[in-house]
C-alpha cells in the first residue's frame, strides 16, 4: 500500500489522468520485474523489441495491451512469469538521426571518423534514445525495466558474434556476389521490410534489335530502357512459335554493337509485350536466375551512387539513371529503333529511409544460405509446436518457407554489429578477435538488424552461457507481433533457436489486427492519419485507451474507434462508483463471509463464476475482444446495474458484494490494471497489490437456480419499468400485479422483483389490468384504484404497432437495397440488421399484449 495518495483516491471521484501515473511508481517500487511468487510452471513472453529510435503507436499500444493482459493473468494465477524487456538497436533508423544530427552542424559521418561516430550513436542513445520504454510504463505494461536488455549490450553482442562464427563454420555463411536490394541514398544493402512498393505510370518502349545476320529483327519491351546497356542476351519462350527458329542466334545491341545471344527460357511469358525479353542479369532478380542458368555475363551499367557506371560506355557514364533514360531513348529514336511507347503502370520499389528508387544490383556481401535452417521450422509448425492465431497465418507461413532464399546479412552502416570477420591480403579469419600478426583488417560492414533480432528470445535470457533465467524461461510460451514481419522475424527465430537451443522459441503466435484510422487508410503521421495512443491516454486514461484497444480487436484489420475507448472510460468509472457503494454500505473482506447467502447473492456468485470461467476460456483462445466483452457486461450490467440495485433495495448482503467484488476486480485487471489497483486499496480487508492477488481469481460455486429464478425476475422488473416509461408512472406509485401462466418461485424471488419492481403482488382481474407478455406466461398489471380504459390502451398499443412496423419495414428496405448492403461498411449493415430484429420482436410481442386485451 501507497503512504500518500492523491486527493481522489479518498473522495467520491476518480480521475484517471491524474491518477494513473501513481500506481506505475508503486508497481515500480515493489519490483513486479520480479518472476512473481507463484510456484506454477513459468510463463515468458519476450516483447518484440521496439526500435530505440521508436515512440509508442496504436501497434505497439495494442500488442502491447495483449502481452500485459497475459503476464498479469498467469501471475495472477501463480505462475512465475517473465516479460523480456528491451530495445533493437535498429542499424538504419538510428544511424539516419544522428547523421541528420551531424548535417546540422555541418559535419558529415565520413568527416568524423567510424570510432567517434559510432560514440556519439552510443551517446545519442544514452540521452534521447528508448523514449519508447517510458511510454511503455505510462500505458501500464509490466515489463522487465529491471532487466532491460539492447541488441547492442555486451553479452548480446557476444551470442551474435558466437552465432556468426558457428554458422560460418557449417558453411551456412558465406560471402558471394549476388542480387541484393540496393538504396543508393543510404550506400547499403537493405532488407524487404524496408521496401515500399509504389504504384508509377512509365512508358513501355519497344525496341528493336537487329538480327547479327542482318535477317531481321527481335523488338523487346521495357520500361527500364537505360538498363539495355548491360543486356547480356534476349530470352523466348519454348514454346512460342514464333521465335523457336531464332534460338542460338545473336542480335546486336543497340548504341553498345555488342552480339548477345537468342535463349529459350520457360520463365519469358508469351503474352507480355512482344513476347522477347531482354535479359539484364546485374539489374533484375529474374533476370539474374535466367543469367545463371545460361551462363550469362553479369555487366553492372548503374552503379552504388544510382548513377551509371563506365560499363555504361562513354555517352552515359557518371549520368543519374532518370536522366540516362531520356538520353537512350533519344538516341534511339535516332536510329529509329524505337517502335512503341504507351503509358504503362506499375509498381517499383523505394526505399522507405531514404526515399529513393530501390536498384537491384549484384554486390559482393555476407550470406546466410536458409534452406537446412527451414527445415526443422517449417517442421515445427506443420505438426502446430507452433501454432499461429488466426490459423490462416500458418499457411502464409510455409508458403514463404517453402520459397526461401539466401538472406543477404551485411549491411554498409557503421552502426550495429560489425562483422566478426578479418582480411589480410587473401587470407580471411571467422571469430571474435583478430588473429595475431599484422596486418589484419576487419570488414566494414554490419549485420542486418533482423540477424540480431532473430536471437532475441535466447540472447536475452544469457544464451550461450547455460544462465538459470534460460533454464527457467525458455522456451517462452506466447508471442504477439504484427504480421508485417511474419518472415523478416518471427520465421527466422524459430529457425535460430531450434538450431542453437535445440528447442522451438515460444509455442504461440498471436497475429494481432492492424489498426486503420477511422476512415480505412493505413494510420500515417506523413498523411495526417494517425492517432497517438499518447494522446488518448492524456484524454481518456491508459486504462480506458488498452480496454478500448482490445476491444476493438479481432482477427481482422480494425478501423479506429474513440467510441470503444469512451465505453473504456464509463467502465473505469463504474467500476469506481461501485466500490464506493459497496464500501458505504458496509462491505469489508474482513472475516468470514455470511452464513446465509441471499437469493441475489447466490445469483451474482453464479454470474461471476460464469465470467471467470467464459474468461479463462478467451484467454486460451487469445481472444481479447472477447474478454473485454465479458468483463464489460459482467461488472457494468450484472453487478453495477443489477446486484448493487438488489444491494440498495436490501436484498443482497454487504459482505458477499464486497467478496463478488474481489473477484471482479481480479477479473479485470489485467485489463484495467490501474483502477482495479485503486478500488483494491479502498476495499476494506484488501492487502497488498492486486497484481499479486491470486486466490480471488477463481470461480464460486454455480446456483442454477438462482440463475433462472433472478433471470426471470429481471426480466419482470424491466417489463414493469418499461410499462411505467410508457404510461408516465411514477417508478415510486405501488402497483398490483399478477403472473398469469408462471410463478415467480421462490417466495424470495417474489420478495426481489416486488422490491426492485415496487408491486404488490395479488391477484389482479384480467380486465382491469394490461397485459403483459414474458417468456413464460404473462405479467398482469394495475395501478391501485386506477381502472385500466381498454379503448385508451387499444389505441396505445395499436398506435406502437406500428410505429415498430414501420421501423421494420425501412429496415427491410435498407436491406434490400443490395447497393447499401454491399458497399456501407460491415458495421452499419450489420446494425441495421439488428434494428430489423429488434422491431419485429417488438412488433410481435405487443401484438401479444394487443390480442391478451381483448380476451
Amino acid at each position: 500500500m501507497s503512504e500518500a495518495a492523491p486527493a481522489s483516491i479518498g473522495s467520491g471521484r476518480y480521475d484517471p489522468v491524474t491518477d494513473e501515473p501513481r500506481w506505475i511508481g508503486e508497481w515500480l517500487r515493489a519490483d513486479l520485474a520480479r518472476d512473481g511468487a507463484g510456484e506454477g510452471e513459468p510463463f515468458a513472453i519476450a516483447v518484440p523489441p521496439p526500435n530505440v529510435t521508436g515512440r509508442l503507436h496504436m501497434g505497439h499500444a495494442l500488442n502491447q495491451s495483449t502481452q500485459d493482459v497475459l503476464i498479469r493473468y498467469h501471475r495472477m494465477a501463480g505462475r512465475p512469469t517473465r516479460w523480456i524487456n528491451g530495445t533493437d538497436h535498429a542499424g538504419i533508423a538510428t544511424q539516419a538521426v544522428v547523421e541528420k544530427q551531424l548535417a546540422a552542424e555541418g559535419i558529415t559521418r565520413q568527416e568524423l571518423g567510424r570510432e567517434e561516430f559510432v560514440k556519439r550513436v552510443w551517446a545519442w542513445r544514452e540521452t534521447s534514445g528508448g523514449e519508447i520504454i517510458e511510454q511503455s510504463k505510462r500505458l501500464g505494461s509490466l515489463l522487465d525495466y529491471r532487466r532491460e536488455r539492447f541488441t547492442m549490450d555486451e553479452a548480446y553482442a557476444k551470442a551474435v558474434v558466437e552465432v556468426f562464427v558457428r554458422l560460418h563454420e557449417k558453411g551456412y555463411i558465406y560471402r558471394d556476389r549476388y542480387m541484393v536490394n540496393w538504396d543508393p541514398g543510404l550506400r547499403s544493402a537493405i532488407s524487404d521490410l524496408e521496401v515500399e512498393d509504389r504504384e508509377v505510370t512509365d512508358s513501355l518502349v519497344e525496341i528493336a534489335y537487329p538480327l547479327s545476320d542482318g535477317s531481321g529483327e527481335v523488338v523487346v519491351a521495357t520500361v527500364r530502357p537505360e538498363t539495355m546497356l548491360g543486356d547480356a542476351a534476349v530470352a523466348v519462350n519454348p514454346t512460342d512459335d514464333r521465335y523457336r527458329a531464332l534460338v542460338g542466334k545473336t542480335v546486336t545491341l543497340p548504341l553498345v554493337g555488342r552480339e548477345i545471344p537468342i535463349v529459350a527460357d520457360d520463365y519469358v511469358d508469351v503474352a507480355f509485350g512482344t513476347g522477347c525479353l531482354k535479359v539484364t542479369p546485374a539489374h533484375d532478380p529474374n533476370d539474374f536466375e535466367i543469367g545463371r542458368r545460361h551462363g550469362l555475363e553479369q555487366i553492372t551499367v548503374i552503379g552504388e551512387d544510382g548513377n551509371m557506371t563506365a560499363e555504361a560506355g562513354a555517352a552515359y557514364a557518371g549520368l543519374p539513371s532518370d536522366e540516362a533514360r531520356g538520353r537512350v531513348l533519344k538516341d534511339l529514336a535516332k536510329l529509329g529503333l524505337v517502335r512503341k511507347e504507351t503509358p504503362y503502370t506499375h509498381t517499383v520499389p523505394f526505399s522507405q529511409r531514404s526515399g529513393m528508387r530501390v536498384e537491384p544490383l549484384i554486390s559482393l556481401q555476407w550470406f546466410c544460405d536458409m534452406t537446412k535452417l527451414a527445415g526443422p521450422a517449417v517442421d515445427a509448425v506443420t505438426s502446430d509446436a507452433v501454432r499461429f492465431h488466426p490459423d490462416r497465418w500458418k499457411r502464409v507461413y510455409l508458403n514463404w518457407m517453402d520459397e526461401i532464399r539466401p538472406w543477404c546479412i551485411s549491411r554498409q552502416l557503421w552502426w550495429g554489429h560489425q562483422i566478426p570477420v578479418w582480411y589480410r591480403g587473401d587470407e580471411v579469419h571467422v571469430g571474435a578477435e583478430a588473429p595475431e600478426g599484422e596486418g589484419w583488417v576487419r570488414d566494414p560492414d554490419v549485420l542486418d538488424t533482423w540477424f540480431s533480432s532473430a536471437l532475441w528470445p535466447f540472447a536475452t535470457l544469457g544464451w550461450p552461457e547455460k544462465t538459470a533465467d534460460l533454464e527457467r524461461f525458455y522456451p517462452t510460451q506466447v508471442l504477439s507481433t504484427a504480421r508485417d514481419i511474419i518472415f523478416l522475424w518471427v520465421a527466422r527465430m524459430i529457425m535460430m533457436g531450434i538450431e542453437f537451443t535445440g528447442e522451438i522459441p515460444f509455442s504461440d503466435v498471436i497475429m494481432h489486427s492492424v489498426i486503420q484510422a477511422p476512415d480505412g487508410r493505413r494510420m500515417s503521421k506523413s498523411l495526417g492519419t494517425g492517432v497517438d495512443p499518447i494522446e488518448m491516454i492524456a484524454a481518456h486514461g491508459a486504462d480506458a485507451t488498452r480496454f478500448g484497444l482490445l476491444l476493438m480487436s479481432s482477427q481482422q484489420d480494425v478501423r479506429f474507434a474513440e467510441d470503444k475507448i469512451r465505453q473504456g472510460r464509463q467502465l473505469v468509472t463504474k467500476l469506481w462508483n461501485a466500490t464506493s457503494l459497496v464500501i458505504a454500505r458496509g462491505g469489508s473482506l474482513d472475516g468470514d463471509g455470511p452464513d446465509e447467502r441471499t437469493l441475489a447473492d447466490k445469483w451474482m456468485i453464479s454470474r461471476a463464476g460464469v465470467a471467470i470461467g467464459s474468461a479463462n476460456g478467451h484467454i486460451v483462445a487469445f481472444d481479447f475482444s472477447a474478454l473485454a466483452d465479458t468483463i464489460y457486461h459482467t461488472i457494468f450490467d450484472d453487478f453495477c446495474d443489477w446486484y448493487l440495485e438488489f444491494l440498495k433495495a436490501g436484498q443482497a448482503t454487504p459482505k458477499v458484494a464486497a467478496q463478488v467484488l474481489e473477484q471482479l476486480l481480479a477479473l479485470a485487471h489485467p485489463m484495467l490494471p490501474f483502477v482495479t489497483e485503486a478500488c483494491w486499496e479502498r476495499l476494506p480487508g484488501a492487502t497488498g497489490l492486486m497484481v499479486d492477488h491470486q486466490a480471488a481469481f477463481s470461480p464460486g460455486g454455480t446456483s442454477f437456480q438462482a440463475l433462472r429464478e433472478v433471470s426471470y425476475v429481471k426480466e419482470v422488473v424491466t417489463a414493469t419499468r418499461a410499462w411505467r416509461t410508457e404510461r408516465g408512472v411514477s417508478p415510486r406509485e405501488e402497483l398490483l400485479g399478477t403472473i398469469e401462466g408462471q410463478t415467480l418461485g421462490s417466495p424470495e424471488a417474489a420478495a426481489l422483483s416486488g422490491s426492485l419492481a415496487s408491486i404488490r403482488w395479488e391477484q389482479v382481474a384480467g380486465s382491469a389490468a394490461s397485459m403483459i407478455p414474458l417468456s413464460s406466461g404473462r405479467l398482469l398489471l394495475s395501478r391501485v384504484d386506477v381502472a385500466i380504459d381498454p379503448e385508451a390502451e387499444h389505441a396505445r398499443l395499436t398506435e406502437a404497432i406500428a410505429r415498430a412496423q414501420n421501423e421494420r419495414a425501412r429496415s427491410e428496405g435498407m436491406l434490400a437495397n443490395e447497393r447499401f448492403v454491399s458497399r456501407a461498411p460491415a458495421e452499419l449493415v450489420e446494425a441495421e440488421r439488428a434494428k430489423l430484429a429488434r422491431f419485429a420482436a417488438e412488433a410481435a410481442a405487443l401484438q401479444v399484449e394487443l390480442d391478451a386485451l381483448g380476451q
